[in-house]
């Protein structure tokens, strides 16, 4: 029997952290562990002591295993920040009264994979990390910050109108208001019609009001993204032109790097400019979409931040006009890109882990 607890770990340690994901998720998946910063010795020696300790236990069904606070833990964090934890694991709420359907569980760890991937890439995702959502209403909102649905639905009865979407919350930087989702392992069931009002929501309530609305879809690697961009009803709006981009991110390290690109659009432009040398200038508004021009005359698109939306549209119209061109992707993106793809396009790849040194955050 585990010996009942008698303190928490410090706030600025591992466990605390791994605590606060698990007490505002509801529940942490085992598979996640690893996404955290640490070793791998290390990470499994921290679990095993929280479980020891009679902070967490696991559970698991369905082939589903995941981390839960014990009521000893609950009470610790209570005490120790209620003004952090009192929304969560207080009454009713979804993470305080956890359910066993599947269906429950996988939408907890979706939402749990999205937070451990905005904290990684440092974008505040803690409710006491930023402003509440409902003080954004109006007015330009601080950025980069994620809020999840569970936030955006305290605005009040206007909130009930996301209902049905499969978003995990929304993205703010500042080049505009990301959507954001995670299909995981899976093929998600998309609801069209939620989604969309997701989105008229969003313009109505004017957040950011002069900012573009965009999507970002968060899968486990990029042999799903051929699948997600499959003629599919449900998922028409990905590919309708309701969102001028859609992006899609692995949730990993690449897609932690190619997060923070979208949130600091300096950085793109300077890798746009990299990318740019030795072509000649892009053309606005030419037959097919582009970001430079190569010597023979053509067009060249910067596909690294994997905007499937506007790799098919230089896809189809290089089709349409007869044309060719090149597509500039990182190297892990190039097998996938290259199945949606057809053979009027040249992919050209650079190297992600000499990419990665250049970081100034890496």
């Amino acid at each position: 029997m585990p010996r009942p607890p008698r303190r928490l770990p410090a706030q600025n340690t591992l466990s605390y952290l791994l605590l606060t994901l698990t007490a505002l998720c509801g529940e942490y998946p085992i598979s996640q562990i690893s996404r955290l910063p640490g070793g791998p010795a290390y990470l499994e020696s921290m679990v095993t002591s929280l479980r020891q300790s009679g902070l967490l236990h696991t559970f698991s069904k369905d082939g589903l295993r995941g981390l839960r606070l014990t009521s000893p833990a609950k009470r610790l964090l209570l005490a120790d920040a209620p003004q952090w934890f009192s929304d969560y694991l207080t009454a009713s709420s979804e993470p305080n009264k956890l359910k066993s359907e599947l269906s429950r569980r996988l939408r907890l760890h979706r939402m749990a994979e999205i937070l451990t991937i905005m904290h990684n890439a440092d974008i505040p995702a803690f409710p006491w990390e930023k402003a509440p959502f409902s003080a954004m209403v109006g007015q330009n909102a601080e950025s980069p910050a994620y809020y999840t649905s569970r936030e955006i639905k305290e605005i009040g009865p206007q909130g009930t109108k996301i209902r049905g979407s499969r978003a995990t919350g929304i993205l703010l930087t500042d080049d505009g208001v990301f959507l954001t989702y995670n299909t995981a392992k899976a093929q998600m069931k998309w609801e069209y019609k939620a989604e969309l009002r997701f989105k008229a929501l969003l313009q109505t309530e004017g957040v950011m009001p002069d900012a573009e609305i965009s999507g970002i879809v968060f899968g486990s690697a990029m042999e799903q993204l051929p699948i997600l961009m499959q003629p599919d009803a449900r998922s028409y709006f990905l590919l309708d032109g309701s969102f001028p981009h859609f992006y899609y991110l692995t949730n990993d390290r690449y897609g932690e790097a190619i997060l923070r690109l979208l949130c600091d659009p300096q950085h793109c432009r300077t890798l746009d400019a990299i990318l740019a040398d030795g072509l000649y200038e892009r053309i606005p508004n030419w037959l097919v979409e582009n970001d430079a021009i190569d010597s023979a005359g053509n067009p060249v698109l910067f596909a690294y931040t994997c905007d499937f939306p506007r790799v098919r549209r230089f896809d189809t119209a290089l089709e349409l006009h007869g044309m060719t061109g090149t597509l500039i992707c990182f190297d892990y993106q190039e097998d996938a890109l290259r199945e949606i793809c057809g053979h009027r396009v040249t992919l050209q790849s650079i190297d992600f882990q000499q990419f990665e040194r250049s970081l100034p955050y890496s």
